[in-house]
């Protein structure tokens, strides 16, 4: 048992011996926590970065997750870190850890030339190819980031040009990749991904320089450091290029049903929040272009 299954297991006892709580709520906390300690890979909770708790946030709702689930995740969040400040570990004491408004915001896309920098950004190394091919599935076939790396080779139909991936509640779909994207995981997998790693194992398709299959949370980092290096100064994560491949697909003329489908939205309602900022966008073309507008 890791450091990180040791201080949870302190704080489940602290629930129920000094708090006084109940069996359920001790192991709803404990799932929450778990599911917390998969995506930082059981690292030790005194030294989790408060910019990995925002990146978590954004995974939860990625899933699909209600605001008022995710809120409930990241207040279970900030009880451990709390529990752990008051036990000497950490200093902020939970503070830092983001508790989201209840209600859907509006996501904030990029604009195509900005998408296209970050897609662009990477180098002509076997790194470089590999975050060109994952950028731009991101990006060209609006794929979640947990969908990304658990994707494999034979995942890849590039004579067909789509990709199948498996999205919330184990649902597969198949997803067009578009020329662009295509071209790129051809390239990865050409001069890429043989160059990735002494022991590559099974048949994961992206790889980092182990030759093990790349974290969500690499994942994460390099979307941000390719933004940071085209000049974007929003944040951007893998989220972002999703919200962007959604946006501009509607923006495009895309019918709202075709979007459902390659997002993977199980409801329509989901996918509707993406009219408005299309419908925005509208209305601000028509007022720069309009001459009675």
């Amino acid at each position: 048992m890791g450091v990180y299954e040791d201080k949870l297991r302190d704080f489940l006892t602290h629930l129920q011996l000094e708090r006084g709580a109940s069996p359920h709520t001790v192991e709803a906390y404990r799932r929450d926590l778990i599911d917390l300690g998969d995506f930082v890979e059981h690292s030790d909770p005194d030294t989790i970065p408060a910019g990995v708790l925002d990146d978590y946030t954004v995974a939860l709702r990625d899933r699909g997750l209600s605001a008022a689930t995710v809120r409930r995740r990241m207040a279970a969040v900030r009880a451990f870190f709390k529990h752990r400040a008051r036990e000497g570990g950490r200093e902020d004491a939970g503070r830092t850890v983001p508790l989201p408004r209840l209600g859907r915001s509006l996501p904030d896309p990029l604009t195509k030339a900005e998408a296209e920098a970050i897609v662009t950004q990477p180098d002509a190394t076997p790194r470089g190819l590999r975050d060109r091919a994952m950028l731009e599935l991101l990006y060209g076939a609006g794929l979640r980031v947990s969908e990304l790396v658990s994707l494999r080779v034979s995942d890849i139909d590039l004579a067909e040009g789509v990709v199948r991936c498996t999205g919330k509640g184990a649902k597969q779909r198949i997803v067009p990749m578009g020329k662009s994207s295509t071209e790129a995981t051809r390239i990865y997998l050409q001069r890429g991904r043989p160059y990735l790693g002494r022991l590559q194992r099974g048949d994961i398709l992206f790889l980092n320089h182990r030759g093990q299959g790349i974290t969500r949370q690499a994942v994460f980092q390099l979307v941000r450091e390719h933004a940071r290096k085209a000049g974007i100064t929003k944040d951007v994560t893998p989220h972002t290029l999703r919200h962007s491949f959604a946006t501009h697909l509607l923006e495009g003329g895309c019918d709202l049903r075709s979007v459902q489908e390659m997002l993977g939205h199980a409801s329509i309602e989901t996918t509707q929040v993406y009219t408005h900022v299309s419908a925005d966008h509208v209305r601000k073309a028509y007022f720069k272009a309009h001459p009675r507008a």
